[in-house]
């Protein structure tokens, strides 16, 4: 199998949980001149589609009212692997452990409040777990005030990379250099690549399938 196919993500469903455990996109949209615009933005997977919420101005939204054809991008780096990991010297062999999702799709501005609210109230369960509010109703007096964009998928495509194309072997060898460099996010990588630190050991729990 080819490199590019051991990174692709298969399941619809990992694809749904990292979209949903992930806080920020870039949506894509192009300008008056031509030129795409990206943009970061706060964001909740809903029923399979993508919602996001802006002022009632700006020129993304121009943008969609002139061409709905957008790009949206969410990302996860794991892991810096450094060079001499593989090599005592040759920087080229760097490396990055990462998660992404790139979505091609057309954008629309909601109008339906029943839809808004959908939207907004999937972003605050999102972002606020705890609670703590209450929940967005139609008729309420912010709508009129707030744009809903929601954007529809037509291509949807993952790519990982947490050492699920290297032989066992290799992989347990980088889980373990991982674990020995102690960067704050080794705990999470390891867990990813279906390792846990038992002791100064990192040790295979599972296969990182996605």
């Amino acid at each position: 199998m080819k490199l590019l196919g051991k990174l692709v993500m298969r399941s619809p469903q990992k694809i749904a949980e990292f979209l949903e455990s992930e806080h920020v996109g870039r949506i894509a949209t192009i300008d008056k001149n031509g030129y795409p615009q990206v943009i970061p933005m706060n964001f909740a997977f809903v029923g399979g589609f993508i919602y996001m919420h802006s002022h009632i101005h700006g020129e993304k939204l121009d943008n969609m009212r002139r061409n709905s054809m957008v790009g949206f991008e969410v990302d996860r780096e794991l892991e810096f692997l450094p060079s001499y990991f593989t090599h005592p010297t040759d920087a080229s062999v760097a490396d990055t452990l990462y998660v992404s999702v790139v979505i091609k799709g057309r954008a629309a501005l909601v109008d339906d409040e029943v839809e808004k609210c959908l939207g907004l109230n999937g972003m605050m369960a999102k972002y606020q777990p705890e609670g703590g509010y209450e929940p967005l109703r139609p008729g309420d007096d912010v709508l009129d005030h707030t744009e809903v964009i929601r954007i529809t998928s037509e291509e949807i495509h993952g790519k990982y990379k947490v050492g699920q194309h290297i032989k066992a072997a290799a992989r347990a060898d980088l889980a373990q250099k991982i674990l020995d460099r102690r960067t704050p996010t080794a705990a999470a990588t390891l867990d990813a690549m279906g390792f846990r630190a038992e002791g100064d050991r990192a040790v295979m729990v599972r296969e990182p399938s996605w």
